[in-house]
């Protein structure tokens, strides 16, 4: 059939105990410490820092303000990143928050995650980032004006191709990819960390000066402000995407957050320390891309060193965004939730190609109509909506199947923070500064009942559709994944 129904007895158990079953073809368990710490990183350090503090700092009115926000928006994402690190070890299988709502809530809530996900929120968050390395990628071509749309949405698209072809080769491709764009990119913010710390030691502290006056006290303001901080952030629970695929998942998991996230947290605020040190507050805010003007101040003429960098950031962020969201697709496919073609694996490169693929045709199709600030903003409120319904799941299994085995446990405190600040990203942009597109994203989300009950609750199936499945297989040279019972 072209989609299918998964029978479990008790979601729970059946996932702890998925090792025991035998597959007739599965992805590679190949992601170890340094390809986790290095796909946990180099997703989130990408486009964000490079562009959003001038973002922050509108929206927040001052230096010291908005470095408050970069510092909750990090102490956000390490909460949220533990909480997702015991519910990687109680459910031991791959697709993120999909995975999580189906196993806890049902297949309901987690087919409208499904559809939402892989038809806008993944490769929204991809277009943006790819978007972004476009700009800075040509800016050299284009010196004293912008840069064309064209040129920047054709080079988006490019690098969406690139990536579609490096991920589809090999696992162990990707992930090098990975490992030396990171490095490359530790190596880029460090060099502006250190940049920032001789322009302090010069006395260039004015920025600093009354830092609080001015600071915008509007719940809608702040809830934006912290979109734009946690835009740079997003990337703290891609692990989780690819949990089947990392070596020892019960230790690496959780080992690999604790290392990733504080050190991204660090960078980001030395970072913003060092924009400020260079530039006055209102040079920030005029500035179209705040790193390019750092180096122009701080570097002079090896400026060109940060648009390469930059350049060299987003493309390995979007190789992160690229693997985890694939996987996403996959899962839900091969739980029934999508046509069968995607829950299929290429015979001899071992990775889910079809998923892949369709990744790449969404995310051309939003580069081609969105730009940078909408995306960020309209992804970060889909985000946060299924980040608290994932950890309001987590808090039923702690009070409710305190029995369940894992290995790691987090304090509860810790899960019911993220839920409240989950809550307050949802709802402040809502209630202080109401947008209709906001109405046009939960209609969009509930538009997948068309879809689940005659295609997943009640299993009809055209025809036509089982025959295009089989001619994609032979085409793509795919497999299904599925498990003997």
């Amino acid at each position: 059939s072209t989609m299918r129904e998964r029978k479990t007895t008790d979601p729970l158990h059946s996932s702890t105990d998925l090792s025991e079953g035998k597959e007739k073809l599965r992805l590679k368990q190949e992601v170890g410490l340094i390809s986790s710490v290095s796909l946990i990183a180099g997703t989130m350090i990408g486009s964000g820092i490079f562009m959003s503090p001038e973002w922050v700092l509108h929206h927040m009115g001052n230096p010291a303000s908005s470095l408050l926000i970069w510092a909750a928006c990090g102490l956000l994402a390490t909460f949220g990143a533990l909480s997702y690190a015991e519910l990687g070890t109680i459910i031991k299988e791959s697709g993120g928050e999909y995975i999580y709502i189906l196993r806890i809530f049902g297949s309901f809530p987690a087919f409208l995650f499904a559809y939402t996900s892989v038809i806008l929120v993944r490769p929204a968050g991809l277009a943006a980032v790819c978007l972004s390395f476009a700009e800075y990628a040509i800016a050299p071509f284009y010196p004293g004006c912008p840069s064309p749309q064209v040129a920047i949405k054709c080079t988006a698209a490019a690098c969406i191709l690139i990536l579609t072809i490096i991920n589809c080769l090999n696992v162990r491709l990707a992930t090098s990819v990975m490992n030396f764009f990171t490095a490359a990119k530790l190596l880029a913010l460090l060099v502006i960390v250190v940049g920032g710390l001789v322009v302090l030691a010069k006395g260039q502290t004015q920025s600093f000066q009354n830092g609080f006056q001015g600071t915008t006290a509007g719940i809608g303001a702040v809830g934006v402000a912290f979109y734009q901080g946690l835009w740079s952030y997003d990337g703290w629970n891609n692990l989780n995407y690819v949990t089947e695929e990392l070596k020892k998942p019960e230790v690496t998991l959780p080992r690999a957050l604790m290392i990733a996230i504080p050190l991204v947290t660090c960078l980001y605020l030395l970072v913003n320390v060092s924009y400020l040190a260079a530039m006055t507050p209102s040079e920030l805010l005029s500035s179209g891309a705040v790193a390019v003007t750092w180096g122009d101040k701080v570097l002079g003429s090896w400026a060109w060193l940060i648009s390469l960098s930059v350049a060299l950031s987003t493309f390995g962020s979007s190789n992160g965004t690229f693997f985890s969201g694939g996987r996403v697709c996959y899962i839900a496919a091969r739980e029934g939730h999508m046509p069968d073609i995607l829950s299929m694996a290429h015979v001899r490169c071992l990775t889910p190609s079809p998923a892949l693929l369709f990744t790449s045709a969404m995310s051309l199709i939003m580069i081609i109509s969105g730009n940078f600030t909408s995306i960020v903003n309209f992804f970060s409120f889909m985000a946060w909506l299924f980040y608290g319904m994932t950890i309001s799941g987590l808090l039923y299994l702690k009070i409710k199947k305190p029995e369940l085995p894992r290995s790691y446990k987090v304090p509860i405190i810790i899960p019911i923070i993220v839920l409240m600040a989950a809550v307050y990203l949802v709802l402040a942009p809502i209630i202080d500064q109401p947008q209709i597109e906001i109405l046009y994203i939960v209609l969009f989300i509930f538009s997948g009942i068309i879809f689940y009950f005659p295609l997943v609750r009640f299993k009809y199936h055209p025809r036509f559709l089982q025959r295009v499945t089989l001619h994609l297989q032979l085409l793509l040279e795919v497999a299904p994944t599925t498990r003997d019972a």
